[in-house]
């Protein structure tokens, strides 16, 4: 590793640099360039970092703004002697002949001709543009130059599935960056890095999705930061594993016949999917209880991501509401691939969960107004918009405390139409309580969630329709679905009583919208595992102001059976995406 590197610059841990300081500095030297001093100088902060690479090392210095430059060019002319120093000093324990001291080398700034004074500060001294000279060697001055911050390809690689680096830059902006992809000739796990010139350009995207050709290859990824006309330096990135062979045919291939294009406005396209969280794939009782039929490597989260990533991408949709998202999975590798397919995100994370909700809209169609997320308990008890049926909870303690240990929470997200900016939408996403007895429970979360969804409506967008995706636990014919559907719900509902007559609270509940209707109708089933299968997930909308163009066929029961359930080795996940396209009335 290079002592200088800086920690701005460097990359993670699962990356490896493909070219060193050394190879840069000669290369550049062979063709005649100028090498590059790269300088990072943010108002209000009191130090600047000056980076470049000297006699074959990566230096990195950390001065004061408002130091004279003269301290700076001396601290380099006096390091360079040092090096000297000691070089000579080697040689004279090899030769045991005198050496000569070290000669100062002359280092200089220079900008537009002219040489900085010495007394100037720092942040004033090295404008973009200028030229460093350290004895023979003269450098490019670039301020606060596109700059990868975060370069990072992902571990696992699967051939006809997308490759989509981890990146975040500086000064720049990732859609004017330039990619070049490679792949390496006769490659295996065990071989020795190939060497100079034993690599074959393959893509020239952001995102590449290697061949069946490409098995058995290292990758590797030139990545140049730019801002429109300005460029930072390059990095290379060379993928820790070999490209290995997908899975054949997945669940989602066939439908995405359906979304090979973008929905063309008015219409939008939306997707719900509980993607399983990886934190409930992994524990003794998934392995062994709930899904003991799926091969253990496909219930690894890099596996899965693979499959998951592939999925969404290949729906095209304008709007994705993910439940049971991990926050680094989110982190890491959903906001990567999905920004990288045009599509922005945000995430509302469970309290004292690992897991939690993430909404992505199309940036080219929406943008987001603002966010309106909340705890359905904390909300129950906090908000006086809650205080009726908080009320009439209350009498039932036992079920008021079991609801209140909830962390169950609604994401709520209003969105702009861009080519109409008065038109606005309203984009609700909930994954409500798991247990199969607690239908009480939810009917009390879907009471709190439609509050609030309708006064956030009131006060931001008022007209503006509602979207409202999630995993809802509920079946079509509980208390949850008539809720919305029918906007109201009897006390004599049977889930008014599903936990026992210890935690039954019969009462009516109301719905604040007029009946909303189920986009994808009522499938057999969107969750499909050994012991159950059934309806859980929805996409409701209100058709007053929406109605639906398409629904995207759900897998068939023989691809969703052909490994006996899910998730499997061609499915990431318990549950099955919901996929339709809307169009606005209006």
């Amino acid at each position: 590793m290079l002592k200088h590197l800086s920690a701005a610059c460097a990359l993670v841990p699962r990356c490896l640099l493909a070219s060193s300081p050394r190879t840069f500095s000669r290369a550049s030297r062979l063709l005649g360039r100028m090498e590059a001093a790269v300088v990072r100088c943010l108002p209000g902060e009191p130090k600047l970092t000056i980076s470049f690479c000297l006699e074959d090392s990566q230096k990195h210095m950390l001065r004061d703004q408002n130091e004279a430059l003269g301290k700076v060019l001396t601290r380099i002319s006096n390091s360079i002697a040092k090096n000297q120093t000691k070089a000579k000093k080697s040689k004279k324990k090899r030769d045991q002949q005198p050496s000569e001291a070290a000669e100062t080398a002359v280092v200089k700034l220079f900008f537009r001709g002219d040489e900085v004074p010495d007394t100037l500060p720092n942040c004033e001294a090295w404008q973009d543009g200028a030229v460093l000279q350290v004895g023979e060697v003269k450098y490019n001055v670039q301020r606060n130059a596109p700059t990868f911050t975060t370069a990072e390809l992902p571990v696992s690689l699967m051939a006809g599935f997308p490759v989509c680096p981890k990146l975040q830059v500086e000064f720049g902006n990732l859609q004017d960056c330039e990619f070049v992809w490679f792949k390496e000739a006769n490659s295996s796990p065990k071989d020795s890095p190939a060497p100079e010139g034993g690599w074959t350009q393959v893509g020239c995207e952001r995102v590449l999705v290697p061949s069946n050709q490409d098995i058995g290859c290292r990758l590797k990824l030139r990545c140049t930061p730019k801002d429109g006309s300005r460029t930072g330096q390059a990095k290379e990135l060379v993928s820790v594993a070999t490209v290995e062979a997908g899975p054949g045919m997945c669940t989602f291939d066939n439908r995405h016949a359906y979304t090979l294009r973008a929905a063309a406005w008015p219409a939008l396209r939306v997707v719900s999917y509980n993607i399983l969280a990886d934190i409930y794939a992994q524990t003794d009782l998934s392995k062994t209880v709930l899904y003991p039929y799926c091969a253990p490597y496909a219930l690894q989260l890099d596996y899965r991501q693979n499959l998951v990533k592939k999925e969404l991408a290949g729906y095209n949709a304008d709007i994705i509401c993910l439940q049971e998202v991990d926050k680094g999975v989110f982190v890491d590798s959903l906001t990567p691939a999905l920004d990288a397919f045009g599509l922005d995100g945000v995430f509302r994370l469970k309290e004292k969960q690992h897991e939690g909700l993430a909404t992505f809209y199309r940036r080219s169609k929406f943008r987001l107004l603002s966010s309106h997320d909340i705890m359905l308990s904390e909300a129950l008890t906090s908000d006086p918009l809650h205080s009726e049926l908080l009320e009439k909870l209350s009498a039932n303690s036992d079920l008021k405390d079991r609801i209140l240990k909830r962390s169950t929470s609604l994401q709520v997200s209003v969105l702009e139409d861009l080519a109409n900016p008065e038109r606005k939408v309203c984009v609700a996403n909930t994954h409500l309580y798991w247990h199969p007895k607690g239908g009480n429970v939810r009917l009390v979360q879907m009471g709190v969630a439609l509050q609030h969804l309708s006064q956030v409506i009131a006060d931001v967008a008022p007209g503006a329709p509602l979207v409202f995706c999630g995993d809802l636990n509920s079946t079509p014919d509980s208390g949850v679905v008539q809720l919305l559907s029918e906007a109201a719900v009897p006390p004599q509902h049977a889930d008014w009583s599903s936990s026992g007559p210890e935690e039954s609270c019969c009462m009516a509940l109301s719905s604040t919208f007029p009946p909303l209707q189920s986009a994808c109708g009522q499938p057999a089933y969107t969750n499909y595992v050994g012991g159950f299968h059934g309806c859980l997930d929805y996409i409701f909308i209100q058709p007053q102001s929406m109605q639906v163009e398409q629904v995207i066929p759900l897998p068939s029961h023989q691809e969703v059976t052909t490994h006996k359930a899910l998730p499997s080795v061609a499915h990431p996940s318990d549950h099955i995406a919901l996929v339709c396209d809307l169009l606005w009335n209006s």
